[in-house]
């Protein structure tokens, strides 16, 4: 089957995804919550908050878009430890993980719905009764990295836990203790903006933010679907494809415990994740649209440069031509 899929993969698309960040940002690399613990100190005390790409460069996290897994495209609120440790174990065993998925991501609904007497998040007793910080240890113990999630507003997006908004710093305090490596920080319950709808509305969106893409941070339009059903093989190549030249974080959303072995080729596809993850960090753009065929470069890559045509109604017809 190897070569028959090489082929077919070469059918698939490569085009311009770019999607600033406006519903949720993430903060990746190792010790990322301590990390923002600091981000924060420092901005209050520097001019305007703002901190440049160099200064972020320099603290190591997001050199290249980050590779792992999300609760919430499949399991929505229905986490438990038991499902996360399995999921550890999965990406450990799939060979995900020597491939680069290193990100073990909770979604909402993980922490009761009130603080405790000191203000403090609370992971949900009946879901996660060992605490957020033995399911990191576990999950370092696996060679990962374990993310969490929360809000900008008063209450996350399922309404079902608290925000972060008045207590970022105090949050962030907490997580460096937990061991969180990465944070997806939603903006539910803020200032009423609600994320554009499809793939392809995003896509269009967002490529006016592909020059403010690259090492240090990356345009981000959500998780993968690839393995969630509702899309053909084809399309789901189609999909993961995308992200990759958009320089998205390619975060399995699928149950890595069952996934198929159609969907373990596909998110196993070296030559794919090679262009998500080179060192140049190059966002593909859309440079051209003759009806409802596009046109999209990735102008610079370590080997060389890509295009690819794309037609947004028909995932299955691109081809991928080396330049």
């Amino acid at each position: 089957m190897g070569g028959n899929f090489d082929r077919q993969w070469k059918k698939a698309v490569l085009m311009a995804v770019l999607l600033l960040v406006c519903f949720f940002n993430v903060l990746v690399g190792p010790s990322a919550a301590a990390q923002l613990q600091r981000t924060i100190e420092s901005g209050s005390n520097s001019s305007g908050g703002e901190l440049s790409r160099r200064q972020l460069l320099a603290n190591g996290l997001g050199h290249t878009p980050p590779m792992g897994w999300n609760s919430w495209n499949h399991f929505s609120c229905k986490i438990e430890e038991k499902l996360i440790r399995e999921t550890a174990d999965a990406m450990v065993s799939t060979g995900l993980a020597a491939l680069g998925y290193k990100y073990i991501n909770l979604d909402d609904c993980w922490a009761e719905l009130n603080r405790d007497s000191q203000g403090n998040l609370v992971p949900k007793a009946s879901t996660f009764p060992s605490g957020i910080k033995a399911l990191a240890d576990y999950v370092h113990a696996k060679g990962l990295k374990l993310g969490i999630y929360s809000d900008a507003g008063t209450q996350t997006c399922s309404l079902t836990m608290p925000g972060s908004l008045g207590r970022e710093e105090q949050d962030a305090k907490t997580f460096a203790a937990w061991g969180i490596d990465y944070l997806k920080f939603d903006n539910c319950n803020n200032n009423n903006k609600s994320p554009k709808e499809s793939m392809t509305s995003r896509a269009d969106e967002n490529d006016k933010w592909a020059s403010y893409a690259g090492p240090g941070g990356w345009n981000d339009p959500d998780m993968l679907e690839v393995g969630n059903g509702g899309m053909t093989v084809g399309e789901y190549r189609s999909h993961f494809s995308i992200w990759a030249l958009a320089k998205a974080p390619l975060l399995i959303g699928c149950d890595l415990r069952a996934m198929d072995r159609a969907t373990l080729e596909i998110l196993s596809n070296k030559p794919v994740i090679a262009v998500n993850q080179d060192k140049l960090g190059i966002q593909g753009k859309k440079v051209k649209k003759d009806g409802d065929l596009e046109h999209s470069t990735q102008r610079r890559v370590s080997g060389g440069k890509l295009s690819a045509n794309v037609n947004s109604h028909d995932c299955k017809m691109y081809v991928l031509i080396p330049q």
